[in-house]
């Protein structure tokens, strides 16, 4: 059993990230469903669909190919995840103290009154939350 699912979620998408995969396995959880929509809308995912068996979804990875010399690699859309409210330690901001992400280029989710939201979405609300992790 874990204990953080949302910390597990994104060690997976790490991982998979590293090792160039194209799908991920990941438990499902309606707090989860709700971050693979965000990373979907956001453009840090292809997709995702729930498996018939609901006990997981799976996640389809954003790959781009770049081009170093004469070979074509594939470079993830995911740069780094980052978890910063952990079950030890919360970290609360309002909407005029949550921080930004390479100056805007990456995303900060966060738990919300009006559900899970972005950075920029929290910010045009003016409303605060729980700061759950950092995408870029």
């Amino acid at each position: 059993m874990v204990n953080d699912t949302i910390s597990d979620m994104l060690t997976r998408i790490r991982n998979a990230c590293m090792v160039q995969k194209g799908i991920v396995l990941v438990p499902f959880t309606k707090m989860n469903q709700k971050i693979a929509q965000i990373l979907e809308k956001e453009g840090f995912i292809q997709n995702f669909q729930i498996s018939e068996d609901s006990k997981n979804f799976i996640l389809r990875l954003k790959y781009r190919s770049k081009k170093i010399g004469n070979t074509k690699r594939k470079e993830s859309c995911i740069t780094n995840l980052k978890r910063i409210s952990k079950p030890g330690l919360r970290i609360y901001a309002n909407h005029k103290e949550i921080p930004r992400v390479l100056g805007g280029a990456g995303i900060i989710i966060l738990s919300t009154p009006e559900g899970l939201l972005t950075d920029r979405e929290a910010r045009s609300l003016g409303i605060g939350g729980e700061v759950l992790c950092s995408i870029w």
